[in-house]
């Protein structure tokens, strides 16, 4: 029986499971039961504190337990998660807050001189919750433990109602809420746990930043719902480290982005350690790469070194995220993202006309299905653009063949993937214009080996000025996250335009794609 929403997602699995070991961080193990009992007592300790029904609460904490206990401690007290990237810098942070109007925002001591200087600010954000660090006008995210939770037994939500907004780089301008349902994200979940035939004997390790769509869904909601272990690691580095986590917890199902994979196909480790680096990796079981496209390389490369299967995904934001995922048991196809999750999703492709083109035939991608979001967040406008007719306009271009695998072969978003985070091109842009020296900018993606995708810019001063490529490379690290940093900065004295004279950045593509 699926749960009508998150929250009874996780106590169903409590129920199941009491004594089952949910997650584990370092030497720190919680059980189901605990954490549900936990996420109970903050949920109406939340509520006491004056946290209301779909007000909207901020998560700004890196991997951590306390990321899992926040997110479905706010949706058990009816109001609505909004995990926010905890490396963006406070202009960065500043805008997802006000946007989406939120009331809280938990964090840790790394981050909590942020924190006050954005309740100054953003006028609706009143409530600064800390989990590491408690001092006057914060409030200690232990202390809202709350025994008593008649106040939370009147609190219900429906599969429809709004449980995350995620912001995401659409196609246009600055980040957007995508607002997804419970039912949304119950279903990805779900639809996901078939996929790959999970079941509670299954042990995640989560390497990827829980902010981001992909990790939430496939490192946290999808082990949760079906009770397996989720393994919480910071980072990839040390790899020893997260080695040692694998074999230690017989972690079975590893969760990475093709950067990821592309390190590991060629890491470079002493001969005494390379088998025993085979031998540690044996516990996992299956290999799952999402949120960028996988090199064919990659992926054969892989799997001869460590003899373990890897499964290419696809999704987006906007999607829960997961649309299609290669099968288990059946072909994997290197450079194909696969079949569609399940049965409830269905995928079209159009060409600009709109008009549904045949197998083999390159258009827009479209999805439909119970994980496709409600819309974007006060952004009546670009929603329309975007959900027609109960379809997501994806903006990837690709093919369907007739055997059903999806192959995407480009984008019409302007957006750079890097390591499976969006960058906007134009955001970097304004940064640029804001620099006294600078006349003229552009920033496009291009392919790099251990990224996928990295930022480049282009820039012409302005008469009389000089500037070197390192000075503006660092006025973008004060002032922007640092996976948005272009990784080149190529000076020009004009930069290629229309007759209206906008600057054609096809044209800077077509220059990398010759060099």
């Amino acid at each position: 029986m699926i749960p009508k929403n998150l929250g009874e997602l996780l106590s169903a699995s409590a129920q199941k499971y009491p004594n089952r070991t949910a997650i584990v961080f370092g030497q720190k193990k919680i059980s189901y039961k605990i954490l549900d009992d936990l996420t109970v007592q903050i949920a109406a300790g939340l509520l006491k504190l004056g946290i209301q029904k779909e007000n909207r609460v901020a998560i700004f904490l890196d991997n951590c337990p306390e990321f899992v206990i926040s997110y479905y401690s706010i949706l058990k007290a009816g109001a609505i998660a909004v995990p926010v990237n905890y490396m963006f810098k406070i202009e960065e942070a500043k805008y997802i807050l006000q946007d989406s109007g939120a009331v809280g925002i938990i964090t840790s001591r790394a981050f909590v001189d942020m924190a006050e200087e954005l309740r100054l600010r953003v006028e609706s954000l009143k409530h600064i919750i800390s989990t590491t660090a408690s001092r006057e006008g914060i409030v200690d995210f232990n202390s809202l433990k709350e025994m008593n939770i008649e106040n939370l037994n009147r609190i219900s939500s429906d599969p429809n109602d709004l449980a995350v907004i995620l912001y995401t780089s659409g196609t246009t301008g600055f980040p957007k809420g995508a607002m997804l349902s419970h039912y949304n994200l119950i279903s990805n979940a779900s639809d996901s746990s078939l996929a790959i035939k999970g079941t509670q004997k299954h042990s995640f390790i989560c390497i990827l930043p829980l902010f981001h769509s992909f990790a939430a869904t496939v490192c946290m909601n999808l082990p949760l719902f079906i009770g397996a272990k989720i393994v919480i690691m910071k980072s990839l580095r040390p790899f020893k480290r997260v080695i040692r986590a694998i074999k230690k917890n017989r972690v079975s199902v590893f969760v990475g982005i093709p950067s990821i994979y592309n390190i590991l196909k060629d890491i470079k480790l002493p001969k005494v350690f390379e088998t025993p680096l085979i031998k540690l990796f044996n516990p996992v079981k299956l290999c799952i790469s999402g949120a960028a496209a996988l090199p064919a390389d990659t992926f054969r490369r892989f799997e001869k070194r460590f003899r373990v299967p890897l499964i290419e995904g696809y999704g987006l934001t906007e999607a829960s995220p997961v649309v299609t995922l290669n099968p288990l048991n059946g072909a994997r196809k290197p450079g194909s993202i696969g079949l569609p999750l399940s049965g409830t999703i269905e995928l079209k492709i159009v060409n600009e006309k709109n008009e549904a083109l045949a197998a083999g035939e390159i258009g827009e991608l479209l999805v439909k299905g119970p994980n496709v979001m409600q819309g974007y967040y006060k952004h009546a406008e670009e929603t329309e653009e975007v959900l027609k007719d109960g379809w997501l306009y994806t903006g990837d271009m690709a093919k369907i063949e007739p055997d059903g695998y999806v192959y995407i072969v480009g984008r019409k978003k302007e957006m750079v993937n890097v390591r499976g985070l969006n960058v906007y091109p134009r955001e970097i842009e304004e940064v640029l214009y804001q620099n006294p020296k600078i006349k003229e900018a552009a920033v496009i993606g291009i392919t790099d080996t251990h990224k996928g995708e990295v930022p480049k810019g282009y820039v012409v001063l302005k008469e009389m000025e000089s500037a070197t490529e390192h000075e503006i490379i660092q006025y973008l690290r004060e002032r922007l996250a640092s996976y948005k940093i272009p990784k080149y900065i190529e000076f020009r004295e004009f930069l290629p335009k229309n007759t209206i004279g906008k600057i054609l950045k096809r044209v800077l593509k077509d220059e990398e794609g010759r060099k």
